[in-house]
């Protein structure tokens, strides 16, 4: 019953954000433009009835719920300690592997202003070749799933038939979290970003603005373009840089291929599980000054290199398989109890390839086209 419930009303979403606008360029496939939206290319229409938004035409369909399970094969994990009294540790994780489920709702959907809820699940879950390490971190990293539980509110603020606006605030619980030892003061995570950009025709979108987050390890504010253009029928780019830039390819209007990278970063708060871990002197005595550890911040950044294809499978339904080679640039632990904020634990993750499996819910074929609007 849950599930039924879940995916009538992440298709109900799709439609409704899919069904904002009409357009009647002939691409493969088309955007999902707002209502009047400069994306749908009505000549007919004054430029008060327009309005811009981020997507352009040839963008892929509105995705209203997602699940995806990625998965790489066996690599080697080599830690080094930069703090006195823990050792060095070298092992193979035999499975690294990520599911995720999420769930876009237009909770407001007007030409002027567009309202979007989101909800998503995800888990990441190591295995490594020696059991138990009795290394601390593996030890519970092996016992325990890295859960993400997450809310987030998107908003975009069309001004008129050339500038928009977008902003969007996420909250996250983080970490290896059980339902006995959930509390909000310790895994609580936010994140937010602004844009504000212009769409200078319905092929070519862009803004300027900031992200905060997770992207690069640490919780940080930095610089972020978007860039979205359509050169023709079949080709054009789809960047949120430095995070992501992604190159497309519009095979046919059921079939889309992409190529570019991604960095991505996770930041999860780990509980030990045996005695505190006490902070040492270099001398190897214990160091009164630090309060013992009962967690670690982890924080995790890698850089994917990827191919992905996206093909239609129903006219509510579509398939994504991605593949690539992931590069590891950081996978540390940090005192998140004492004021220094020190590295306990530095981390390489050797580089290995990954695939994913994506399914997720479109607007229907059907109700695209009693709405006017063309695939």
């Amino acid at each position: 019953m849950r599930y039924s419930l879940i995916f009538r009303v992440g298709l109900l979403g799709a439609v409704l954000v899919k069904t904002a606008g009409v357009t009647h360029a002939q691409v493969y496939p088309p955007a999902a433009p707002t209502a009047h939206d400069t994306a749908s290319n009505e000549s007919h229409l004054s430029d008060k009835q327009k309005f811009a938004n981020p997507s352009v035409l040839g963008m892929g369909p509105s995705k209203g719920v997602i699940v995806r399970y990625e998965r790489m094969p066996r690599f080697r994990v080599t830690s080094s300690a930069r703090v006195a009294g823990l050792n060095d540790f070298s092992t193979d994780a035999t499975k690294n592997a990520r599911l995720s489920i999420k769930g876009y709702i237009p909770a407001w959907n007007h030409p002027h202003l567009k309202v979007i809820v989101g909800l998503s699940y995800e888990r990441e879950e190591f295995q490594f070749a020696q059991l138990p390490t009795t290394y601390e971190l593996y030890d519970n990293i092996e016992n325990k799933g890295l859960k993400s539980t997450a809310a987030q509110i998107a908003v975009i603020r069309p001004v008129d038939d050339v500038h928009w606006y977008l902003a969007r605030l996420k909250g996250e619980l983080s970490g290896d979290y059980t339902s006995n030892e959930l509390t909000r003061s310790d895994y609580l995570r936010f994140t937010a970003e602004a844009l504000y950009g212009w769409k200078r025709n319905p092929n070519f979108s862009w803004g300027v603005g900031f992200q905060y987050g997770y992207t690069f390890g640490r919780l940080s504010f930095y610089p972020a373009v978007v860039y979205n253009r359509t050169f023709n029928s079949h080709w054009g780019v789809e960047a949120l840089a430095p995070a992501r830039i992604t190159l497309r390819y519009n095979a046919s209007q059921n079939s889309i291929f992409y190529a570019g990278y991604t960095v991505d970063g996770y930041n999860y708060i780990v509980s030990l599980s045996r005695i505190p871990l006490e902070r040492k002197s270099p001398d190897g005595s214990t160091d009164l000054s630090k309060t013992p550890l009962r967690t670690l911040e982890l924080r995790e950044t890698e850089v994917k290199f990827r191919l992905r294809w996206e093909h239609e499978l129903f006219s509510f339904l579509w398939v994504g398989a991605e593949g690539g080679y992931r590069y590891n640039y950081a996978f540390d632990a940090f005192d998140r109890t004492n004021a220094d904020r020190e590295k306990i634990i530095d981390s390489q993750l050797n580089g290995a390839p990954y695939a994913s499996l994506e399914l997720f819910l479109t607007p229907p074929r059907k109700l695209l086209e009693k709405s006017g609007v063309r695939r």
